[in-house]
């Protein structure tokens, strides 16, 4: 069932490579993959922000592109539970715990019935197939188990040009390299499921051992964190094998993947901490960033409620985030998501309406500031806040542009190209402009366009304004 539902997805081409940004420098990842989970969740890991693919949850309408999808994404959910159920009984071995029923009987159900169908294909005993959980504990238990979304990998090793040898206890070729997962609720447990496709590649190597790995077989490995002396494990992973990463081993080691011969998917099942990445939370950052924004009831007209710089500040600092940490990153990915569901089509549409106004809420802010009336101290006062976010702004606009010539990313372009008709409508060099309107003119030159990035036509315009 999970193993179709892995075959399916790649069937669908919905694996992707990811592009990475490590140390200031954008790697493709070896791996292939692809999130699915809760509606409306994000997962974040080496700068890159990838979209969930809702797995079938009661109350969301989810279209998706072919029947044979959507079982995977339901074989997913089945996986997900069960493996929430073991998480807890590892937790509950490990500490004693006294077992008391608390569980749903919904959500038992459907976990028993997948046991007992991972049961019949011999991947685990009978006796793993049922789960309590202790009252008292209920609740630390459910926050670090509770499995929110799973990142789906696949790799095919003999596909790959080149694979980076791992570098301290000589283990070999790492689809992997040494990590922690990052972004997870504090102490949560991961859950991995490994599914190696069989007759694809040789069962058993003839090479000589790597360490006493044999390099034909998957492996997990694990170290002490930051520590190249103790020495490590490589622990073998077989056909429908799973394991678990408990309480604090996430935090206190790192681990690695290293590569056998055959093509291989996991199913990582994480609880991803959602404080800043669902679309509950960035929906709620712009709704209070419009706040500040109010309309004329007899002219339509827009104009700010407050220009307080901590208020400015603070919406220009959403402003951002809502382009950087959502718009861009799910644009960058282009229509990879359209292979399994249009879900987050409307969302982001609502998003960028929000954007637009945000916009808006940046030319007023500048459109005040340049008012004789306004008191010198507060009006500088208010520029130099809001010039520390827009310098910001070009900054990142300038590293996603670069980002661009990484590959194909033209749904971003075409999203980048439609945002301005011509340089003047640039809040940028707006801002520009304001500055230089100042009392404090004459501190200011040429430099300041060049600090911003404002170079070519762009530069030309910002002079002929300054010049009115």
């Amino acid at each position: 069932m999970v193993q179709e539902g892995f075959l399916t997805l790649r069937k669908h081409d919905c694996f992707f490579q990811d592009l990475v940004r490590i140390k200031g420098k954008d790697f493709v990842t070896p791996v292939s993959r692809i999130l699915i989970g809760n509606p409306g969740c994000t997962y974040k890991y080496l700068n890159t922000r990838l979209f969930t693919v809702p797995w079938p949850t009661e109350g969301y309408d989810i279209n998706y592109c072919s029947p044979q999808i959507q079982d995977a994404c339901k074989a997913l959910i089945r996986l997900n539970d069960y493996l929430h159920i073991e998480a807890v009984k590892a937790l509950q071995g490990q500490n004693l715990f006294e077992p008391k029923e608390t569980k749903d009987t919904t959500v038992i159900d459907r976990e028993q019935n997948f046991a007992t169908s991972l049961t019949e294909k011999g991947s685990v005993s009978k006796d793993q197939s049922s789960c309590c959980v202790p009252e008292d504990d209920y609740i630390s238990l459910k926050n670090r188990t509770s499995y929110n979304l799973t990142l789906l990998n696949y790799m095919d090793p003999l596909q790959m040009l080149y694979l980076k040898q791992e570098p301290y206890f000589g283990m070999g070729s790492m689809a992997v390299s040494w990590h922690h997962d990052e972004n997870l609720v504090e102490r949560s447990t991961v859950a991995v499921y490994s599914y190696s496709c069989e007759g694809s590649a040789v069962e058993e190597s003839n090479e000589q051992k790597l360490k006493g790995r044999d390099p034909a077989v998957w492996h997990v490995g694990l170290k002490v964190a930051w520590d190249i002396e103790t020495p490590g494990l490589a622990i073998p992973l077989h056909q429908g094998d799973f394991y678990l990463m408990l309480d604090d081993l996430n935090m206190t080691h790192q681990h690695c993947v290293l590569a056998g011969f055959s093509p291989r998917f996991s199913s990582t099942h994480r609880v991803a901490d959602c404080s800043r990445g669902t679309l509950e939370y960035i929906f709620g950052r712009c709704e209070l960033a419009l706040q500040n924004l109010q309309t004329d009831s007899d002219s339509k007209a827009l104009s700010l409620k407050s220009l307080e710089t901590a208020v400015v500040k603070q919406v220009e600092e959403i402003h951002n985030e809502v382009e950087f940490e959502w718009l861009r990153q799910f644009w960058f990915q282009g229509k990879r998501y359209l292979k399994c569901t249009d879900w987050w089509l409307k969302p982001m549409a609502k998003l960028e309406e929000f954007w637009r106004k945000m916009e808006i809420m940046t030319s007023l802010v500048l459109s005040e500031v340049g008012k004789e009336e306004q008191i010198e101290e507060q009006r500088n006062e208010t520029i130099s806040c809001f010039l520390l976010v827009l310098t910001e702004r070009q900054r990142l606009r300038k590293e996603w542009t670069a980002r661009l010539s990484m590959g194909d990313h033209h749904s971003l372009f075409i999203w980048c190209l439609g945002q301005y008709q011509d340089c003047e409508q640039c809040p940028l060099i707006q801002a520009a402009c304001a500055k230089f309107t100042s009392a404090a003119a004459a501190e200011y030159n040429s430099a300041f366009c060049t600090s911003l990035g404002i170079h070519g036509s762009c530069g030309e315009t910002l002079q002929r304004m300054i010049q009115r």
